[in-house]
C-alpha cells in the first residue's frame, strides 16, 4: 500500500471526551431535568415536603451505582441492549443503599418517594442510552488520533484500541515515512485505514486530520524528526509515546512492547506513609463490614463443605505477598482431598477436580470469604495483585519481565486484573494479568481502591463481565 497525500484545507481540531464521560454527563442532565419534577409530584402525594439531604443523595448515589456497576465502560457502553437490561436493577440497589444512608441520619423516607426515584432514574437512564446509541449512529464522539508510524507498533495499537480503548471507535491516521521502517502489511491490507506520507508539515497534517491526540509509535525511532513533534505540542497538540497512551487509553501497560527506559522515567511507583495508613484502615473496616453480616453464610457454606465429602473444612496453601514473604492462605476448600497429589498445578475453567459444592462456591465467591481473616492478619490487603503460590512464581519471574514487581504491594482479595481479565491458567493469561498487575502497582492510591472495590460488586453481579 502506498502512503497516501493528505489535501484540503486546515480544520480546527475538537476536544477528547470518552464514549463514558459523554453518556455520564447526559445521565446527569437527565437527573437534573426529571428529578425535581418528580420530587414535586412525590410531594402532592404524599403531602410532605421531601427532605433536600434525601432528594440530593438519592441522586449522586444512583450515578455512583451506575459507574460502579460498569454502565459506562466500554463493554456496557457497545451493547446497549444488555446495557438496558441491566438498568433496572442497578437502579433499585442504589436507590435501597440511598434509602439505607438516609435513614442513617434519622431521614425516613416514603414508599412514594422510594417509588419515584425507581421510576425517574430508570427512566432517565434508558432514554440517555437510546439517545446515546443514535448519536453514535451519526459518527458522534469519535476523536481523531494521528499516529506517528505504520509498523508493527502501529498495528499493535491499533488492534488493542478496537477491542479495549476508552473511545468506541477512533478516527486514526497513520504517519509514514522510509526511516520508520516497513508499512505492516495488516495495516496496509485494510482499506479502512489511512496511511499517508510526511512530505510535508506533520503540524500541517495534524491539522487537516483534526488531530485531537498525536501518539509517537514508530518501529524505529533513529531517523525520527523531534523538531516537528515539538513544534506540534507548542501547537497545542498533546504528544504521547506509545507506552504512555496505552497506559491511558486502556489502563494496562503492554507487556508485550515493554520499555524498561519508559517504566523507568515516567510518573508513578508513589505510595506514601499515609497512603498506606489508609489503606489498612480500608482493610480492617471493610473486612469487619463483610464479615459480620455474612458470618451466617460463611458457616453454612462450612457445614456444606463438610457434608459434601466429610473432608477438611478450610484450604490452606502457601501463597506469596509484599516484598516476596510467604504466608498462609485460607480458603473453603472446592477441590478433591487428592487433588494435588501428584504435585502444584494450575486451576481452570471446569476444572474436574472441583466439587459440587466447590462449583457453588466459586460461583458465588464464598470460598473467598476465610481470605478476610488473613487480610485482618496483615499479610493481604482488599485490593492488589493476585496471591500466586512460590511453585508458579519461580517460573514466571524467568519468563516475563518486572514479574517480581507485582510484590511491591500486598497480595488482595480483589484486584485491577480480577476485574478486567476472565479466569485463566497459562502463560499467555499470566502475562495478559501482569499487564493490569503492573498499572496497578504503578498507579496505586487509596482512591483506586475504593475504585476497584466498587467494580468488584459488578462482577459478583454479572460474573464473566470483567473483560473490557
Amino acid at each position: 500500500m502506498k502512503p497516501q497525500q493528505i489535501v484540503g484545507p486546515a480544520r480546527v481540531r475538537g476536544g477528547v471526551l470518552t464514549a463514558g464521560s459523554a453518556l455520564f454527563i447526559m445521565d446527569a442532565i437527565l437527573i437534573a431535568g426529571a428529578w425535581p419534577a418528580c420530587l414535586w409530584l412525590a410531594d402532592s402525594r404524599s403531602g410532605a415536603p421531601v427532605d433536600p439531604f434525601q432528594a440530593y443523595a438519592f441522586a449522586v448515589i444512583n450515578l455512583a451505582f451506575l459507574f460502579a456497576l460498569g454502565l459506562y465502560r466500554r463493554d456496557s457502553i457497545a451493547d446497549t441492549t444488555r446495557a438496558l437490561g441491566r438498568v433496572p436493577l442497578v437502579v433499585a440497589i442504589g436507590v435501597a443503599a440511598s434509602n439505607v444512608l438516609t435513614a442513617a441520619f434519622g431521614s425516613v423516607v416514603s414508599p412514594v418517594l422510594f417509588i419515584a426515584a425507581i421510576l425517574c432514574f430508570t427512566a432517565c437512564a434508558m432514554i440517555a442510552r437510546l439517545v446515546f446509541r443514535a448519536l453514535r449512529h451519526l459518527r458522534l464522539f469519535r476523536p481523531h488520533l494521528l499516529v506517528v508510524g505504520a509498523g508493527e507498533r502501529a498495528w499493535d495499537l491499533n488492534w488493542i484500541l478496537r477491542g479495549q480503548g476508552e473511545h468506541l471507535q477512533y478516527d486514526v491516521t497513520f504517519v509514514h515515512q522510509e526511516s520508520f521502517g516497513t508499512i505492516d502489511p495488516r495495516l496496509a491490507a485494510d482499506p479502512a485505514n489511512r496511511i499517508v506520507s510526511t512530505s510535508g508539515s506533520l503540524l500541517e497534517i495534524a491539522n487537516r486530520v483534526r488531530a485531537d491526540q498525536i501518539v509517537v509509535a514508530p518501529d524505529e525511532r533513529r531517523g525520527m524528526a523531534l523538531e516537528t513533534l515539538i513544534m506540534c505540542r507548542s501547537a497545542g497538540f498533546p504528544v504521547l509515546q506509545y507506552m504512555s497512551f496505552i497506559e491511558k487509553e486502556v489502563r494496562r501497560i503492554d507487556i508485550k512492547r515493554l520499555d524498561l527506559a519508559w517504566v523507568l522515567y515516567s510518573e508513578g511507583f508513589n505510595f506514601g506513609l499515609l497512603d498506606r495508613a489508609l489503606k489498612r484502615l480500608l482493610d480492617i473496616v471493610a473486612s469487619l463490614a463483610i464479615l459480620i453480616p455474612f458470618s451466617p453464610f460463611l458457616l453454612l457454606a462450612m457445614a456444606a463443605v463438610w457434608f459434601d465429602d466429610g473432608g477438611p473444612v478450610l484450604y490452606r496453601q502457601t501463597r506469596v505477598t509484599r516484598g516476596g514473604r510467604h504466608f498462609r492462605i485460607m480458603k473453603l476448600r472446592t477441590m478433591r482431598t487428592d487433588a494435588e497429589t501428584g504435585g502444584a498445578v494450575w486451576a481452570s475453567a471446569g476444572d474436574s477436580r472441583i466439587t459440587r459444592v466447590g462449583n457453588f462456591l466459586r460461583r458465588t465467591r464464598l470460598d473467598e470469604l476465610p481470605q478476610l481473616f488473613n487480610v485482618l492478619r496483615g499479610d493481604m490487603s482488599l485490593v492488589g495483585p493476585r496471591p500466586e503460590r512460590p511453585e508458579f512464581i519461580a517460573d514466571l519471574s524467568r519468563q516475563l519481565p518486572l514479574y517480581d514487581e507485582r510484590h511491591a504491594v500486598k497480595a488482595g482479595l480483589t484486584g485491577w486484573a480480577q476485574i478486567n481479565y476472565p479466569y485463566g491458567a497459562s502463560l499467555d493469561d499470566a502475562r495478559s494479568k501482569l499487564s493490569y498487575d503492573l498499572y496497578y502497582v504503578k498507579n496505586v492510591s487509596i482512591f483506586f481502591d475504593v475504585l476497584i472495590l466498587m467494580q468488584t460488586l459488578r462482577v459478583v453481579i454479572w460474573p464473566g463481565s470483567g473483560v473490557r
